[in-house]
């Protein structure tokens, strides 16, 4: 008899299959996603050297005062977006690949993206 997934466990199978494919580097860093059930945290990662470039999330000091709940967490995430790129341009990144870290391409994640490329990050 096969046992059933747990949703953890196909997100696990999705994000390891997605990391096999791309890689971050200091000229093209991952942006890394990561959601919760409140929050959603975002990060570029350079991969050869294995260190974090910049972070950003709806619980920095930089958003806190500013979301404070009022949006909803699709539009706390787009802020998160805007925020990190605003980070890495200040640093000089204009180029990343996008590591949705086995989450599906909509909602929080998708207006993550969305906040980032409107703010000039390419990917």
């Amino acid at each position: 008899m096969l046992k059933k997934s747990s949703r953890r466990e196909q997100r696990d199978k999705r994000r390891i299959r997605v990391r096999n494919k791309i890689t971050g580097s200091a000229e093209r860093p991952r942006l890394n996603v990561f959601r919760s059930a409140k929050h959603i945290y975002a990060q570029l990662v350079d991969d050869d050297r294995g260190v974090t470039i910049c972070a950003a999330s709806t619980v920095s000091p930089e958003l806190r005062e500013k979301l404070d709940g009022v949006a909803g967490k699709v539009d706390d995430a787009r802020a998160v977006g805007e925020l990190l790129a605003e980070k890495a341009k200040s640093l000089g990144i204009e180029q990343v690949v996008f590591d949705r870290a086995g989450y599906l391409y909509h909602g929080r994640v998708k207006a993550l993206a969305e906040g980032a490329r409107a703010k000039g990050l390419q990917f």
